[in-house]
Order: structure tokens, then sequence, then C-alpha cells
């Protein structure tokens, strides 16, 4: 996204969507030569490497450790709860709702199919828990839309979180077998996601890769909705944060930005824009009303700062204007690669409010959990 004159460096910055005037460019790649990279390169000339994860024994489908059982868990209520948004959706609002809103005969087909699509999902996920007398079933839910647009937005951020969820632990899974199946579901979801922002008129990906978050901050999201659940039902057993409110989040629904291919749409945000919160004390019940999950935080100090989780980096900027449960922030202007572009904080992404700016990457960002004071919350950055 950044061209090599000054000028358009600048301009890259704040460009939401790429130019439309693109430069063929080669990345120089970072040069690591340490001994895992030279052993790998040693296949003597092999057509099939060895090794893998394909030799004997033969790979068995289903969960092989707690963590396992967990995280798919909590992946299958993600599946569940889509299941039931999408038929409701396409029940709640008329075929001239729809039709107000840009969205046809075909269109409200497609949503249709992605419900299809979430029953093969929990299919997939139930039977790596154990199958029914094991796996979860789906539950009663509460939504917050009133409008066909609001219903679309509502879907592609659960989509986002329900996406990002899961690649948060996928490459943790012990069960390497069940990682592909869950691989292969996640992709479906991925396409999913990028279609309902096309629904709503905005850029259909913003972003050069796509964002990972742990378990808790997407059972964080996700538990809110949860009216009611089988008593039966396993309870998820990651932490709930303290919710998180975004008081001037930008919204992506726009009038005159009907459903298309992509729209190459004005910034909704740019760096340095003041971003305000508030957020909730720890302690306050969530999530199904038949359940006791409780909002909690391993916190002890104080908020500190906004942890910006977007595409491979988490960067922090200094939480301004602290008073009590409220404070504000600056959206920061950071690029994935310094030398090539591609701004961070870009898309449907993540905010949390933390005490410490710890070094992570993408493989160990579950060592964010211990520092969250509250959310995620979902930023509309474009």
């Amino acid at each position: 996204m950044k061209s090599f004159a000054v000028l358009a460096a600048l301009v890259s910055v704040v460009s939401a969507a790429p130019p439309r005037d693109r430069v063929a460019r080669s990345p120089s790649l970072l040069v690591y030569s340490g001994p895992d990279v030279k052993y790998a390169r040693s296949n003597d000339d092999k057509f099939t490497p060895p090794k893998g994860g394909v030799n004997p024994p033969k790979p068995v489908y289903t969960v092989k450790s707690p963590f396992d059982y967990e995280s798919i868990n909590l992946a299958l209520n993600q599946e569940w709860i889509e299941l039931d948004l999408f038929r409701y959706g396409l029940e709640r609002f008329s075929v001239k709702e729809f039709e107000d809103a840009g969205l046809n005969e075909d269109d409200r087909y497609l949503i249709e199919f992605m419900a299809e699509q979430e029953i093969g999902h929990a299919r997939a996920l139930g039977n790596l828990l154990g199958g029914p007398d094991s796996a979860s079933k789906p539950c009663k839910y509460t939504y917050p839309f009133n409008t066909v647009l609001e219903f679309v937005d509502f879907c592609q951020k659960l989509t986002r979180w329900g996406e990002s969820g899961v690649y948060g632990f996928l490459p943790h899974l012990d069960s390497r077998p069940s990682a592909q199946i869950l691989l292969q579901s996640i992709t479906t979801e991925a396409r999913q996601q990028m279609i309902f922002r096309q629904f709503e008129g905005l850029f259909p990906m913003a972003v050069w890769f796509e964002t990972g978050i742990t378990q808790s901050m997407a059972w964080t999201l996700l538990a809110p909705y949860l009216e009611e659940c089988p008593k039966e039902n396993h309870r998820i057993q990651w932490r709930n944060y303290p919710a998180l409110n975004i008081t001037n989040n930008p919204s992506g629904i726009d009038p005159d930005y009907k459903p298309a291919v992509t729209h190459n749409r004005p910034l909704l945000t740019y760096p340095g824009r003041e971003v305000k919160f508030t957020w909730e004390d720890p302690g306050k019940k969530v999530g199904p009303k038949n359940f006791d999950y409780v909002t909690a935080t391993a916190v002890k100090g104080k908020a500190k700062y906004a942890a910006w989780v977007s595409q491979y980096n988490v960067t922090y900027t200094p939480l301004e204007n602290v008073d009590g449960n409220s404070g504000s922030t600056k959206q920061p202007g950071t690029l994935v690669y310094p030398d090539l572009g591609d701004p961070q904080v870009n898309d449907t992404t993540f905010i949390a409010i933390v005490d410490d700016n710890v070094y992570l990457t993408p493989a160990n960002l579950s060592l964010i959990d211990n520092h969250i004071v509250a959310g995620p919350a979902i930023y509309q950055a474009y």
C-alpha cells in the first residue's frame, strides 16, 4: 500500500482500501538462516519430505486433551448461534424490508445457504467432541438489531470474532486431525464474513492478514447473546472479561453504499483519531441466565493501555483522560510491514484495555489474557 515516493508513503498510512494506481513491488524477505531452516531444507532430493504427521498410526478425528475439548466446545457454541442468527434474520424481516436494504432473492438465498453450512459445521465439531451425548446443544439467543442493515452489520461482526477466535487456538490443538477438520470449516466462515461486509456496502477485505484472538476474548464477545442454554450443555471454561464499550465507534451502515462486490468508501477512521471508552467492573453476571458465568480479570493493577489486536500485531497506545472506568486513546498509525505498508488497524478489528504493554506475536497471543482489564470490543476501523 506504500509507494516508493515519500508523499505516497504518507498517504498510505491513512488509506483504507488499496490505492487504484498500484505499483508492482518485490518485497525483500527477512533473512533467517538458523539451524531449524537448514534442517528443514535438507530433503536429499526426495519428492515427498519425511514425517509431516501422516505416518502410522492412522488419524483419529477426535479431541485429544482438555485444551482441545474446551476450545472446540467454544467453537461449536459459535456455530450454533450462527445457524440460529442466519435463520432468524430471514424469518424476522419481510421480503420488502430486504429489498429496501438492497438484498434481492438471490442474496437471501445465499444467507439461507450459509445457515445450511452451519448445520454441517455443527455436525463436524460435534463429532470431534464425541457426538450428541458429549457435545453442547443449541441455546436460546438474544440479538441487538431491529432492521435488515443492523442484522447484516451484526452478522459481519459475529462472524469476525468467530473466525478470529478459531485462528487463535487452531495451531495449538493437540489433535492435528481435529485441527484439519476445524481448518476446513473456519475457512468457509471467512468467506461468510467477507460476504456480509459486501452486503453492508463495505470494502470486502481491507487487511493483508486476518486476525487471531484468544478463546477468552471470543467468549467475552459471544456470551452476552446467549439467553438460556440446555442444562446438560458442557460449561464453557474460558474467562469472561468485563465488557468494554467504544462510545464513539464508527458505524459501517451508510444508505449511500448499497450491497455490492466492493466500494472504495471514504475513511471511517484514521491514525490520531480519539477513541473513547467506558468499561465495567468485574463480577457482573453474563451469558445464559441458567448458568452462573461471571465476568473476571486476573489484573490487580490499573488500566494503562489500549491493545489494538489486528492482523499479525498487537500495538499499544496509552490511555488518556482516565476517570474511573472511562478513558480515551489515539488510534495508532502503525504498519504491519513498515517498508511495504498495510495499516495495521483496518477492517473489523479488536481493542482491549490492558495493564501492561507486553510484547506478543500471533503464536503466543494467549499471554495477553493475564493482562486484560476489559474487552475486547469490536472496532469498525473500515
